[in-house]
């Protein structure tokens, strides 16, 4: 079983950017497993939370540079309707490598908060359904607990349709 812990955590980018723009949110920190091949979903039951609730921030190449999609981990990004969202074409799955140069953070713990630079952003619409939603804290491990208008507001997201069920 998994030791969780609400209200610690560490300090990362994420948090660093959250206290700057004066955002309420809550740390919960948990035992990573290094042999887990889904983050999200072991974020979701190592935190005792509907996986609907815990999303996880996927980047995508638009052909002009990268942006964010942030849907539920327990679904899928739907390419087509990001693209959509962020007025392009099309849009690819980022390679992992670039990811992790563009936004400062190690795949399994890429926060949509506290990236080196801002980059276009999506939410998926399920996320207003909730009172606050889990997104990665910037560490495998550790996620950050926020409400979803305060998620649009500091990442500069537009909200839109832009998960799938697995």
């Amino acid at each position: 079983m998994s030791r969780t812990r609400a209200g610690a955590g560490p300090t990362t980018q994420a948090t660093l950017a959250l206290d700057r723009a004066g955002v309420a949110y809550t740390r919960h920190t948990y035992d990573h497993d290094a042999t887990a091949s889904n983050y999200g979903l072991e974020a979701a039951e190592a935190l005792d939370l509907p996986p609907e609730r815990v999303f996880k921030t996927l980047l995508v190449d638009t052909g002009r540079g990268l942006a964010v999609g942030i849907v539920p981990v327990d679904g899928h990004l739907d390419l087509k309707a990001v693209a959509t969202a962020l007025g392009v074409k099309s849009v690819t799955m980022a390679e992992p490598a670039a990811a992790e140069r563009t936004t400062g953070y190690v795949v399994g713990g890429i926060s949509p908060v506290g990236q080196k630079r801002s980059l276009p952003t999506v939410l998926d619409r399920t996320a207003e359904g909730f009172p606050t939603v889990f997104v990665s804290g910037g560490r495998r491990g550790f996620d950050i607990e926020l409400a979803p208008g305060d998620l649009v507001r500091v990442t500069h997201a537009v909200v839109a349709p832009i998960g799938r069920p697995r």
